[in-house]
């Protein structure tokens, strides 16, 4: 199983380059139909760069799915309003159809991995190497450069453009690598530049890539072949089941409460070296260090200055998905450490989404009417006595919710089984799901019959717990012990057995 601890993008290079040699020696002296040194190792490089890189998102379509739902969401917002808004509306579209556009490319990428290192068709391989590659580039480049985006300015209004600020960035990885090695933006960028140089090099010079099979139905075999296992795979690891291989902080036995509170102390001992001030006349950005601010500040009154960063130290821990772990009652009211602290064992069932439809109904209420009189007592006090008069009528609109039956059925039947289960045994469960309001928590409880809390938590966050929806985590004293896909879940007695221990 692959480990993505301590792992760099120069230490991937390496390992790629050390593999690229290796089947660059198999093509010279085992194939013997190599025609320039340059070209079979760019094509051996950039195939097992394509087949790893395909790899790790494989073994995590639906991370790959939710990357490009970002992505869809901000060219939405950065078309609309303005001369390409025609275009704004297919992405919402697209966005529908996220995990089949994800498990596309991510066969595409390593079906194309193994064209390059085994040289098949060669001209169209450099056509579609070079369009991927470019792909790859748009996405990237435009992670990056909206980093000089100032909040509240369209990316095309070039003019409004300041100095870069990570902050600004809405999406801030590009996905490249999964969640195996998280690239920031500029080093993205660049690293799809420098692949421009092969794609390029490849296209116009086609004729010199190396061809390990010359019998054409052997080759195309081969290709549907892998597609077809491609495809299976990564359809196993979402569809079917959760990812047996889990890069993302919440993996299995990974002990949150611990991590999460290790990762706020290191936030809270990061210090403001630096403020960065920007004169709203004349647009002129200055740094200051943040003992000369503090004692001189009411020199930059905010009519005349903006701060647009602070310049901190950095955390002496690397912040991750864990610091954002925070779960709130309907009401809005803070549960993450009642939960976290909890040293029992618990089920969270989690569903980022809730997929029910509302519609309007509306439905009779009788109100009861009542008078109040004021009595003499004999002692010379007074009691205000309360009459039933009568009933009135009235009309109140409410939503009533149509759930997707397969959803509804989920719950009704494997999560109940199991709540139900485990709940003879004393064992609690309690539901965490994603932009959902009280009405629709309560309407979905009495369809579902289901007798357990409901919190709400980031619909991201949960994207990242579990990859199902629903799906189901075992907790215990702040630890996560096993995670299951919906489909996969077993009996409690199983859970029990194998788990509880």
């Amino acid at each position: 199983m692959l480990s993505n601890m301590s792992i760099t993008l120069s230490q991937l290079v390496l390992g790629v380059a050390v593999a690229a040699i290796i089947l660059t020696v198999i093509t010279a002296f085992v194939f013997k139909n190599h025609k320039s040194w340059i070209m079979t190792f760019l094509q051996n490089f950039c195939g097992a760069l394509f087949i790893f890189s395909g790899y790790v998102k494989a073994v995590d379509p639906l991370g790959t799915a939710y990357k490009m739902e970002q992505y869809f969401t901000e060219f939405q917002s950065t078309f609309d309003g303005t001369w390409f808004s025609i275009i704004a509306p297919m992405f919402p579209w697209l966005s529908q159809y996220a995990s089949s556009f994800s498990v596309f490319m991510i066969v595409l990428e390593i079906v194309l991995g193994v064209m390059l290192i085994i040289g098949s068709k060669p001209k169209w391989t450099a056509w579609l190497f070079l369009l991927i590659v470019v792909f790859f580039t748009v996405l990237t480049g435009f992670t990056f450069l909206t980093g000089y985006v100032p909040d509240g300015v369209n990316f095309f209004s070039f003019s409004s453009w300041a100095e870069y600020n990570a902050n600004n960035m809405k999406v801030t990885d590009c996905g490249c690598f999964g969640d195996f090695l998280k690239l920031e933006p500029k080093v993205s960028f660049f690293k799809d530049l420098v692949l421009l140089i092969p794609a390029f090099y490849f296209l116009f010079r086609h004729k010199d890539m190396h061809q390990w099979i010359k019998n054409s139905k052997i080759e195309w075999g081969l290709l549907a072949g892998l597609t077809l296992v491609t495809l299976i795979f990564c359809l196993s690891n979402f569809v079917w089941d959760i990812p047996d291989t889990d890069f993302r902080p919440f993996k299995k036995g990974a002990d949150v409460r611990t991590q999460k509170t290790t990762e706020e102390d290191a936030m809270a001992n990061v210090q403001i070296v630096a403020w960065k001030l920007k004169n709203k006349n004349d647009g002129k950005v200055i740094e200051l260090p943040n003992a000369q601010y503090m004692a001189n500040f009411k020199d930059y009154p905010k009519t005349e200055w903006e701060i647009i960063d602070q310049v901190k130290t950095e955390p002496a821990i690397k912040q991750t998905k864990i610091s954002e772990f925070e779960i709130t009652t309907p009401l809005g009211d803070d549960a993450t450490y009642e939960v976290l602290e909890d040293e029992a064992y618990k089920f969270m069932i989690i569903s980022y989404k809730m997929y029910g439809s509302p519609k309007e109904a509306s439905r009779t209420v009788v109100d009861s009417t009542f008078s109040m009189d004021t009595i003499m007592l004999d002692d010379g006090g007074q009691e205000i006595v309360k009459k039933l008069e009568g009933t009135a009528t009235r009309t109140v609109k409410y939503y009533d919710y149509i759930w997707e039956s397969d959803f509804k059925n989920d719950y009704k039947e494997k999560v109940a089984q199991l709540v139900n289960a485990a709940g003879q045994d004393k064992i609690g469960a309690y539901a965490v799901v994603g932009g959902a309001t009280i009405e629709m928590i309560d309407d979905f409880k009495g369809e579902t019959g289901l007798n357990m809390p409901f919190y709400t938590a980031d619909d991201i966050l949960l994207k990242t717990i579990v990859r199902s929806n629903p799906g189901v985590v075992l907790w215990k004293d702040g630890k996560i012990i096993h995670k299951w896909h919906v489909d996969q879940l077993p009996s409690y007695q199983e859970i029990k057995s194998t788990h509880m221990r």
